[in-house]
C-alpha cells in the first residue's frame, strides 16, 4: 500500500515538473524544474529496478544535460524572455502542440496493448546471453545484441560537439575550448579539485570494469570520469586544451572508430556487429574503455563550450 502511494506521488510530481518545465517563460526556472524532472525519472526507474537506466539517467539526462542548459542560459541570459514566444509563430507553435499531443497518445496505445504480465524479451535474452561475453544484460542487449544503438549514440555525441565547436567565431579558431579558470590558491574549489578527482576517478573507473557484470558502463562511467575532468579544469589544475589539437581530436573519435572497426570485423564472423562467443569478452571490455574516455572527453568538452579568444592567435 505504502509503495502504490508513493508511486502514485511519484508520477504526480514527475507530471507536475514536466509541465511546468515546458510552460514556464522563465528560462532559468524552466532550466531549474527540468534537473528536476530528470532526477525523478531516475528514481522512477530505480523503482522499476532499471539501475542501469537511472544512472543514466541521473548522470545525463539531469546531470550533464542541466549543466549544459544553464551554460546556455549564462550566455543568452541578456535576451528578453519575454519576447521570447514570439519568436516562433504560432501555426508553427500548433503544430508542435498537435505532434507532440499525437506522439503521446501513440506511445499510451503501445503502453495499453502491451500485456501486463509480459516477459517481453527477457526469456530470449536470458538464453543467450552466455554468448554475450558479459554477465549483465543490459550491457549484453548494448554492446552485442543492439549494439549498432549504442554506436550511433556515441557518433551523437560526437556530432554534438562539432555543433558547439561551430558556435566559436573565427578568430578564436585555435584558442583554448571554454575560458581559463582563476581561482584563489588554496581556495575551497582548488582544495575540491585535488581532493576529489582521485577518489571520482576511481568511482569511474569501478563504473567502467563492473559494467560486464552489474549496473554501471560507459556512459556511466565516462559521466562521472568527464565530471572529474571538469573539477580539475575548474579549479585551475590544467589549462583547458585547444580545439585544433590533434590529440584531443583522436581521443574524442577513438571509442567511435574502435566500436565500428569491431562492428565491421563482425562480417568475418556472420555478420555486422557479430561477436564470437570465444572473444566477445575482450571485445565489449575493450570497446568499454576506449568509449568511456572518448565520452567522458566528449562531455567535458560539451560543457566547457566552444573555443574563445582570449589569447593571441598562434
Amino acid at each position: 500500500m505504502i509503495d502504490s502511494l508513493f508511486d502514485l506521488v511519484l508520477c504526480a510530481l514527475i507530471i507536475f515538473v514536466a509541465f511546468a518545465a515546458v510552460s514556464g517563460r522563465d528560462l532559468f526556472t524552466a532550466i531549474v524544474f527540468f534537473i528536476v524532472y530528470g532526477l525523478m525519472v531516475a528514481i522512477a526507474w530505480l523503482r522499476l529496478e532499471a539501475i542501469d537506466v537511472a544512472l543514466a539517467e541521473a548522470a545525463i539526462g539531469a546531470g550533464l544535460t542541466g549543466v549544459l542548459l544553464l551554460g546556455a542560459y549564462g550566455r543568452f541570459k541578456n535576451i528578453d524572455a519575454a519576447r521570447m514566444g514570439s519568436w516562433v509563430p504560432l501555426p508553427v507553435l500548433i503544430v508542435i502542440a498537435l505532434a507532440a499531443t499525437g506522439l503521446s497518445a501513440a506511445v499510451g496505445v503501445v503502453l495499453i496493448a502491451l500485456d501486463p504480465n509480459g516477459l517481453g524479451l527477457i526469456p530470449a535474452v536470458n538464453a543467450n546471453i552466455a554468448q554475450s561475453g558479459v554477465f549483465n544484460p543490459v550491457t549484453a542487449v548494448l554492446l552485442n545484441f543492439r549494439a549498432y544503438d549504442t554506436l550511433l549514440e556515441s557518433i551523437v555525441l560526437v556530432v554534438a560537439l562539432v555543433g558547439v565547436w561551430t558556435l566559436a567565431d573565427n578568430s578564436a579558431w585555435g584558442q583554448r575550448v571554454g575560458k581559463t579558470q582563476s581561482v584563489r590558491a588554496n581556495g575551497v574549489l582548488q582544495s575540491f579539485g585535488r581532493t576529489l578527482p582521485p577518489i571520482g576517478l576511481m568511482i569511474g573507473i569501478y563504473f567502467v570494469w563492473a559494467g560486464s557484470s552489474q549496473p554501471g558502463g560507459a556512459f556511466q562511467g565516462g559521466t562521472i570520469l568527464a565530471a572529474v575532468g571538469l573539477l580539475s579544469a575548474m579549479a585551475g589544475l590544467f589549462p583547458p586544451p585547444r580545439v585544433n589539437d590533434a590529440r584531443l581530436r583522436l581521443s574524442v573519435i577513438a571509442g567511435p572508430i574502435l566500436f565500428l572497426a569491431v562492428a565491421i570485423a563482425g562480417t568475418a564472423w556472420g555478420g555486422m556487429f557479430v561477436l564470437p562467443a570465444d572473444l566477445a569478452y575482450g571485445l565489449i571490455l575493450a570497446i568499454e574503455i576506449v568509449l568511456a574516455l572518448s565520452i567522458a572527453i566528449t562531455l567535458m568538452l560539451l560543457v566547457l563550450g566552444p573555443p574563445e579568444m582570449t589569447e593571441t592567435p598562434q
